[in-house]
């Protein structure tokens, strides 16, 4: 183990970022690390209620941070995946955590839920250790500047650090175009709904002619009703979506999703987002490493984009922490992420551009490859530990 005590700078407290600062707080014990962002510290952020996927993999590695926060997350016990009729009838693909010898595939969880203990748990370790830890909350920066032997961080004061990892999130709408960047031309109306008769633990997928729409199980309401969140994606320019209301957008809903999924009863306001493919060619240039949604902002029809994140954090700081110098990790996490990452990206832009092809047969070809895919309990036995687990 290394004992060089460098200094690193995290931009970004999202989940990717604060998962990332922790983990280095503990495994890289002589580094000094601080975590740059925005929001005041202050801000609740337990009210935030956008909702998260996260795979076993991921989950198990935020147990070893200890935040997990178990009562707050749903667990996923099953996930249903299957091809809205007339094309190829009823294909469908079913992965179960019982058949794969696993507790659960993954768990669902508000984005506050999952924040806000890390935030905690880096706050406490930023308490105890003062001298090599400090968090800078309220503090945006402005840029970053390549040193050769490090990198300049301007956050107000332009300040040297040996390493910059920039976790910044955002939406793709929101973000300045990367090496890799791809208008799908779709929007994502998110939400939640009520259901009656579903299964618990069931994550619905249904593959549409205009594009996926997911239910993903959330813990139930105070009353014990079961409820999920609505991921409908759809053609921007031709929206069936937008003028509807409420009632109209339930209806709607219980013609898409197959009986297995259950009767909405209920929905919320429904929020849209664009949706594109927005990465970077490399993780690392120089001193700077990006990783999450700073490296790859994916569509969300895998559910992979946050995961990806976090797989990114944890093998970046396992290798820091045997490295004989910064540069020989760096070049190593450049290419121990390569097959993860770029097997994620080719997948979800894959997938998210078949739903804008116009060729004939499309969509039964999405239905056969399901098909096959239960056919063959090896191979899906494959995929569902590389959703679990991603590339090893």
């Amino acid at each position: 183990m290394t004992n060089t005590a460098w200094q690193i700078a995290v931009v970004g407290a999202g989940p990717v970022g604060l998962a990332l600062a922790l983990h280095a707080a503990r495994l890289l014990p002589q580094a000094q690390v601080t975590l740059f962002d925005a929001r005041p510290a202050d801000r609740d952020m337990s009210a935030d209620g956008r909702t998260l996927a996260l795979s076993l993999g991921s989950l198990q590695f935020l147990q070893r941070l200890g935040t997990w926060p178990g009562s707050a997350a749903q667990a996923i016990d099953e996930v249903h995946v299957s091809q809205q009729p007339p094309s190829f009838g009823e294909a469908e693909l079913r992965l179960r955590a019982a058949e794969l010898g696993v507790p659960q595939l993954g768990a669902v969880l508000a984005y506050g839920a999952l924040v806000a203990p890390l935030q905690r748990a880096w706050e406490a370790e930023v308490a105890a250790q003062p001298q090599r830890l400090r968090s800078r909350f309220g503090t945006p920066v402005a840029a970053l500047k390549g040193l050769g032997d490090g990198v300049e961080v301007d956050a107000g004061i332009a300040e040297r650090y040996d390493l910059a990892v920039v976790a910044e999130g955002g939406v793709f709408a929101d973000q300045a175009r990367k090496a890799l960047s791809a208008d799908y031309g779709q929007t994502a109306w998110v939400g939640q709904v009520t259901l009656e008769g579903g299964t618990p633990g069931l994550a619905v997928e249904r593959f549409t002619r205009q594009g996926p729409a997911a239910l993903l199980p959330l813990p139930p309401h105070a009353d014990g009703r079961a409820r999920a969140a609505v991921v409908w994606c759809v053609a921007r320019d031709d929206d069936p979506v937008r003028e509807l209301d409420d009632a109209q957008r339930l209806a709607v809903l219980n013609t898409i999703f197959p009986p297995v999924a259950g009767r909405l009863t209920g929905i919320t306001a429904l929020k849209s987002f664009a949706l594109g493919l927005n990465a970077e060619r490399t993780l690392v240039e120089g001193r700077v490493v990006r990783i999450g949604n700073a490296a790859q902002t994916l569509h969300p029809v895998a559910g992979q984009g946050l995961n990806l994140g976090l797989r990114d954090a944890a093998e970046l700081v396992g290798l820091l922490r045997w490295a004989p110098d910064i540069d020989a990790a760096l070049r190593r996490a450049e290419w121990a992420r390569a097959a993860d990452r770029w097997s994620m990206i080719a997948a979800t832009d894959f997938l998210a551009r078949s739903f804008t092809w116009k060729l004939p047969g499309a969509a039964a070809a999405r239905g056969l490859g399901l098909a096959a895919l239960q056919a063959l309990p090896p191979v899906k036995g494959w995929l569902a530990r590389r959703m679990m687990f991603g590339s090893r």
